[in-house]
């Protein structure tokens, strides 16, 4: 028990700061207390990376078609033979890629279905199979809150927070005190003994992605306290959610919203018996609007939304993110409001973008690929960290 104590113990060493000492002390007990909960953290987030990928492979056949030497049947065709069929077409997704099927949903005896559908024969292929799904969703809870509900979810907030203080200390403790160690710093003597060789990885691969693994453990608090998400909303030029509480000046974007839904009040009021424009005339109106191609959603007006709403997914930037644009219509096709991603103000973009930011699918699978090796070597890190800890124990006894 006596050697225990004195490893998680040490004196300040000669020339040494008293900054980089108290990090040293700050992540070793941080690191210990954390680790278990931070290797669950990455080894999940590995697993989530590739969801969507894996979904499509788990319904290849449904997801994957040949449009052979026939025409894409267009939008009204699509709604026409699913009205013969007894099924009310409500929102239509188009990809990017001729040779991925239709996603289409539509009301059938009073309940609403989305199944993948082959654009060339018209033929329904089925809905997505949840085996991959229920995996996922496991995976996910796990994530989350450990699948202990609240308590879980504080748990692994408590955890990630150390987390984030665990990459600032490493980053202050690899600094080296002078340039000429700094190759030492970021190479991995393999030739080297074990001891050092786990080191090295942990010290090397640790400064290699402590900006991605930050940024990922900050989006992910983002989620789970509110008071992150207010701070990184403020520190980007928003409001607090206190301040636009008590706010009730013009400027109030509840103002605008409640604006919003009174106009809509009226559409459903003054063409209630209006017949709608068709969707491929929506597309048409949509793409002078919004004027590249991309993967394209389209909900048709209902109950709830008189309004056609077109998303498109616009990658025509420096990065290639998936940044989304909307544009919607009444009914006839007149034109009502244009959201363009690029003018929302930055913690607006934040705020749309956390997720994708979070889980990687911002840049499609490059950055899934890249957030998928850093999770990795997240999940290595307090294996690494843990086994310096324990050959520090192991001398001391």
């Amino acid at each position: 028990m006596k050697s225990l104590f004195k490893s998680l113990y040490r004196k300040r060493r000669k020339n040494e700061s008293l900054i980089k000492y108290l990090m040293w002390i700050i992540h070793l007990w941080l690191g210990l207390l954390s680790s278990i909960i931070v290797f669950v953290m990455c080894l999940t987030g590995c697993l989530y990376a590739f969801k969507n990928q894996m979904i499509d492979l788990y319904n290849k056949d449904k997801v994957y078609i040949t449009s052979g030497l026939q025409m894409a049947k267009t939008p009204d065709q699509i709604q026409a033979g699913l009205l013969k069929n007894g099924k009310e077409l409500t929102a239509l997704l188009i990809p990017e890629s001729e040779s991925r099927s239709y996603v289409v949903s539509y009301r059938e005896h009073q309940l609403d279905k989305s199944s993948y559908y082959n654009q060339y024969t018209g033929q329904i292929l089925g809905q997505a199979d949840t085996g991959a799904n229920q995996f996922f969703e496991v995976v996910l809870d796990i994530h989350r809150n450990l699948m202990m509900g609240n308590a879980g979810r504080q748990i692994v907030g408590a955890s990630v927070l150390m987390f984030c203080v665990l990459i600032i200390s490493g980053f202050v403790l690899w600094l080296p005190k002078k340039l000429k160690f700094l190759k030492q710093g970021l190479t991995v003597k393999f030739k080297a003994k074990f001891q050092r060789v786990n080191y090295d990885l942990h010290n090397t691969l640790g400064f290699y992605t402590f900006l991605i693994l930050f940024f990922i453990a900050v989006t992910g608090l983002y989620v789970t306290y509110p008071w992150v998400k207010n701070g990184l909303i403020v520190s980007l030029g928003g409001s607090s959610i206190d301040r636009i509480a008590e706010e009730n000046n013009a400027d109030d974007p509840f103002g605008g919203l409640l604006e919003d839904m009174l106009q809509k009040q009226d559409e459903k009021k003054n063409l209630k018996n209006t017949e709608a424009i068709s969707i491929d005339k929506i597309l048409e109106l949509s793409d002078k609007q919004l004027p590249y191609h991309a993967v394209t959603s389209i909900e048709l007006p209902n109950k709830e939304n008189p309004r056609y709403v077109v998303i498109k997914t616009n990658t025509q930037n420096f990065l290639g993110m998936m940044l989304p644009d909307e544009v919607t219509f009444d009914k006839t096709g007149v034109f009502k409001t244009r959201e363009l991603f690029s003018d929302k103000p930055l913690n607006k973009q934040f705020t749309a973008l956390a997720k994708p930011l979070h889980t990687g699918e911002i840049m499609g699978l490059p950055s899934i690929i890249l957030y998928f090796i850093v999770s990795l070597i997240g999940c290595s890190l307090p294996v690494t960290g843990f086994l310096i800890w324990w050959h520090r124990l192991r001398k001391m006894k």
